[in-house]
């Protein structure tokens, strides 16, 4: 059985912390969260799918390739990247 798997990153400010009263759980909030989740939901299987912030900052040290412009929920048209 093959497994492929999408991966979303975004880079940007979050919100993290514990919730809940009888049942902790750790978790993160924000737009940032948002996305890297409609990164990964937009990607391909087996590829990964950075936003312009993220690909902008990791430039140097990897090699993108642009997917073009997309529209993602909740955000508008963007420019992103996959992984190469």
């Amino acid at each position: 059985m093959d497994l492929n798997i999408r991966i979303g990153i975004h880079t940007g400010p979050i919100v993290a912390g514990v919730i809940g009263k009888n049942k902790f759980a750790y978790d993160l909030w924000g737009a940032s969260v948002n996305m890297a989740s409609r990164m990964e939901s937009t990607g391909k299987p087996g590829k990964i799918h950075v936003s312009e912030e993220t690909q902008h900052i990791l430039k140097s040290d990897y090699t993108f390739e642009p997917v073009g412009k997309k529209i993602i929920k909740g955000i508008g048209e963007v420019d992103t990247y996959m992984l190469k």
